[in-house]
């Protein structure tokens, strides 16, 4: 049997305005896959990202571009050689894994040979804004264990403190989606290590932080817009503890397990995040966190309203998937 493609742009309302240091979002736009063979039906979710030059238009043209590819049949192997890593890739990859554990009555964990899934503890993100709106929003989750704090502008350190005061028994993660700069990292640094932030999310832009393998780091230090898959991993050496694995960054699921097993290889603590997206999109990202220091999976809770079915939430806690909604 041939597979067969279908592909929808889908627009899911934001829950008020989710902001960070490069501006602000009402509605996560995300393009759904749909492969079908035999009566089984595989999905898979990507958001994609401008910061790395994607469009919709040009996301759903090259999930277009493996139409033909995907009639003859294609592997999860042979996609990673057909297209390069993106969101594109990952909406494919994982509508491939979804649909091989419908057609096997397998289940995705299975088919990547990891042990049952347990409950996670996810992170709940706070949007950049001024030091009183985000003391704030950060009162209002003082009760949950892993915060993170969009950060990025100037005044940083005031920001920290307040947040900190906030929600002293939180662990805070601070994201800076590049916003830093040579000038003010370590005043920043030192506020952050200060105020017991646990981890620093990609300070300075990619390619232009040679700076963190000469300068201490009182708290550890991740990279996300500077890791996308594996042949990144040995540029982040010196520089960075931790690596954030998005699957929209690594093309998919086979990809980011790749990805996992050389960073821990390497000594790299591992967080799993996301865009903002459904929780199709998470799905399998909860297999890949299974193996996580810090779980970033709060993307659904940011929505208006998620898909149906969807991973189920208990504040701070989330699910593993069920069949119905993926894998």
């Amino acid at each position: 049997m041939t597979i067969r493609l279908e592909l929808s742009v889908e627009r899911w309302p934001i829950a008020g305005t989710f902001t960070i240091s490069r501006g602000s979002k009402t509605e996560a736009a995300v393009v759904l896959c749909t492969l079908t063979e035999d009566g089984h039906s595989g999905r898979g979710e990507c958001v994609p990202y401008g910061r790395y030059g994607e469009s919709l238009d040009s996301v759903c043209a090259e999930i277009e571009s493996l139409r033909d590819a995907l009639t003859n049949g294609i592997t999860r192997e042979d996609l990673q050689k057909l297209i390069g890593a993106g969101a594109a890739r990952n909406a494919v990859d994982c509508a491939l894994w979804d649909l091989e554990a419908k057609r096997s009555g397998t289940s995705a964990r299975q088919i990547a040979g990891l042990p049952p899934l347990r409950d996670l503890t996810t992170a709940v993100t706070i949007s950049f804004g001024d030091a009183h709106t985000m003391a704030a929003s950060a009162m209002a989750f003082a009760d949950r264990p892993l915060i993170k704090v969009k950060v990025g502008g100037e005044n940083d350190a005031e920001r920290i403190r307040a947040i900190a005061r906030a929600a002293p028994a939180s662990r805070i993660i601070l994201d800076a989606n590049e916003g830093w700069t040579d000038d003010n990292i370590v005043e920043n640094m030192l506020a952050a290590a200060k105020a017991g932030v646990v981890l620093i999310e990609q300070p300075l832009l990619a390619g232009k932080d040679a700076i963190l393998a000469r300068i201490p780091h009182p708290v550890p230090i991740c990279a996300d817009e500077s890791a996308h898959g594996t042949d990144d991993l040995h540029t982040l050496l010196g520089r960075y503890d931790s690596i954030n694995i998005k699957l929209d960054k690594t093309g998919g699921l086979t990809e980011a397990l790749r990805m996992q097993k050389r960073a821990r290889e390497l000594g790299f603590g591992i967080m799993v995040g996301c865009m903002v997206g459904t929780s199709l999109a998470m799905a399998p990202a909860v297999l890949l966190a299974q193996d996580a220091d810090f779980v970033d999976l709060d993307g659904p809770l940011i929505l208006k309203e998620d898909r149906r079915p969807g991973l189920v939430f208990e504040g701070s806690r989330v699910s593993p998937p069920k069949p119905a909604l993926w894998g």
